[in-house]
């Protein structure tokens, strides 16, 4: 089957849970709908996978719990509607705040989680390096100074010193 006609192929929804009829996606329709569910976080609180992805296993049963299906569900509905991509993921953000996206925007404050995992690690290495240059480049104590000795003060010094040594 050529790809043109394979991509207008309808596939029924399969994450549908309840009573309301499966959305009706193309095969491109579909796999934009699997790469978004991919990329919002299953909220049930159970897990910590995207709703594409949740497994839910153990217990009575495994697959994904009914809070990613119907993320998933709405993922689907708004895939069929048109709505872009960015608006989806947007409306999830929302409803169920940013922690809904399973990696965080790079812009804003966001940057840092994205910098922060490379830039701590390089600034400390910096900061000891410094540390151990400046320690090791600490000056050599300078012998003691003062006015000059006279060769009669130096040597009443050293029979003194050898009279006591004598004792």
């Amino acid at each position: 089957m050529p790809a043109q006609q394979e991509s207008q192929q309808v596939a029924p929804n399969v994450s549908s849970t309840d009573a309301t009829p499966a959305v009706q996606l193309t095969q491109a329709q579909t796999d934009r709908a699997k790469s978004l569910g991919k990329r919002v976080k299953c909220m049930c609180g159970g897990c910590d996978d995207a709703a594409g992805m949740c497994t839910h296993s153990g217990g009575a049963f495994a697959g994904p719990c009914d809070t990613a299906k119907a993320e998933l569900k709405e993922i689907d509905q708004r895939v069929a509607r048109g709505d872009s991509d960015d608006l989806i993921l947007q409306s999830f953000v929302q409803e169920y705040g940013p922690t809904v996206l399973i990696e965080p925007p790079k812009a804003g404050f966001d940057w840092l989680a994205w910098i922060m995992p490379i830039a701590f690690p390089i600034a400390a290495l910096l900061l000891v390096l410094w540390f151990v240059r400046r320690w090791h480049q600490k000056e050599a104590l300078a012998p003691a100074s003062g006015p000059p000795l006279s060769a009669e003060l130096m040597e009443r010094a050293r029979r003194e010193a050898d009279k006591e040594s004598d004792e």
